[in-house]
């Protein structure tokens, strides 16, 4: 990694675990990323190497063996892995969606049974939300839970879609409806993914993110204990979107990652590759195209720091991580872009890794609230809409 990061000041503790992450991600995930994304397999071996490193459980409290992670460096640990590839860093970041869930609404006995094993790495958190009708608009959901009280289980059947750690998971976070003709009735469960009933689909075919494995689930008269119901009854949505704020920062921090990426590859290319009798990083079109990568970089960094900074100060950060989001995605997409016409007709060959770059950035835009959504967010703020 070359160059200095730019961003506001990072504490001395913060400092030191982004450059252990940053040492990890160039050492560990860097080197296995091209073939992991040719076959598709995401890298169990290092999964295992972030467990070492205390980093699956980030979001988790102490008192369960978690490092208890504040926002700021959830943030540094997102970017730093997607330095390495953003797959590994995806996979991470929802299973912390996970395990945050536990730990923010779940009881005493639910994190007690959960949350020092998942701080281990296994089983692997899944947050399962979406569905194939419903993306952008979770409350027409229409996956339910019905409650049986003469065995006090609640009884799921329906279907999710775009499921992160669907192949590899072992716990699920699932949103259904208490009452399938209430959009008010979404509540929060944790589901065994062994439960009788529960099923992972085939792993979806890509453009990018390859190495993360996506499939949708499904149920199909799945029991779970009624004491399995993480929020109360009707609460799951306004606890899924909590979560989700903390996870659209990790999002943008990790755009941010994958920008210094390519960034850093096109930099190194462009005083190796000579036209014109001379490297074309001497050349002032491609000059200029550093300038505002460099520039957009900054100041993407410094929105995701802004976001991290409110959550930590205990205000209202929604409007800021869905600014840092929109913004930190089109500059990985601008980005990667440049770093490819930069590399010239070897960007658009798998040789090198900024073609990699190129497909991986476009999902930035759209898992955990598409840009349209994040215009939304930030228009309704703005405008006082709320």
């Amino acid at each position: 990694m070359t160059g200095a990061r730019v961003g506001s000041a990072l504490t001395d503790e913060q400092a030191a675990i982004r450059d252990l992450v940053r040492e990890f991600a160039v050492e560990e995930v860097r080197p296995i990323a091209r073939e992991a994304d040719a076959e598709a397999s995401f890298p169990e071996d290092v999964w295992d190497g972030l467990a070492e490193l205390g980093l699956t459980g980030l979001t988790v409290p102490e008192a369960y063996g978690g490092f208890d992670a504040d926002e700021t460096t959830y943030a540094v640990v997102n970017e730093e892995l997607a330095y390495g590839t953003l797959a590994v860093a995806t996979a991470l970041s929802v299973h912390c969606l996970a395990t945050s869930c536990i730990a923010a609404f779940g009881t005493e006995d639910q994190q007690e049974r959960w949350l020092p094993e998942m701080v281990d790495g296994r089983p692997v958190g899944t947050f399962c939300l979406s569905e194939p009708h419903a993306g952008s608009n979770p409350a027409a959901m229409s996956t339910t839970a019905e409650y049986d009280p003469d065995a006090d289980e609640y009884v799921l059947n329906g279907e999710k879609q775009w499921i992160t750690n669907g192949d590899r998971g072992g716990v699920a976070i699932v949103f259904a409806k208490v009452d399938a003709d209430d959009p008010g009735s979404i509540t929060q469960f944790l589901v065994p993914m062994d439960t009788p009933g529960f099923a992972v689909g085939p792993k979806e075919e890509k453009l990018g993110l390859r190495a993360s494995d996506t499939t949708s689930v499904s149920f199909d008269d799945c029991r779970i204990p009624g004491e399995n119901r993480l929020t109360e009854e009707g609460r799951g949505l306004s606890a899924a979107f909590r979560i989700l704020t903390g996870g659209r920062i990790g999002i943008a921090a990790q755009a941010v990652g994958l920008a210094q990426a390519a960034f850093d590859e096109a930099k190194s290319y462009a005083f190796e590759r000579e036209q014109f009798d001379r490297p074309i990083g001497e050349i002032q079109a491609i000059r200029h195209k550093f300038a505002e990568m460099a520039t957009d970089i900054s100041a993407s960094r410094l929105l995701v720091r802004e976001a991290c900074r409110q959550a930590e100060a205990g205000e209202d950060n929604r409007m800021m991580a869905s600014k840092a989001k929109y913004t930190a995605s089109e500059t990985a997409m601008s980005v990667t872009n440049e770093a490819v016409q930069i590399h010239g007709g070897y960007g658009y060959v798998s040789e090198f890794d900024v073609e990699r770059f190129y497909r991986d950035a476009k999902i930035t835009e759209i898992y955990e609230g598409t840009t349209e959504i994040q215009k939304k967010i930030i228009a309704r703020g703005v405008l006082g809409d709320e």
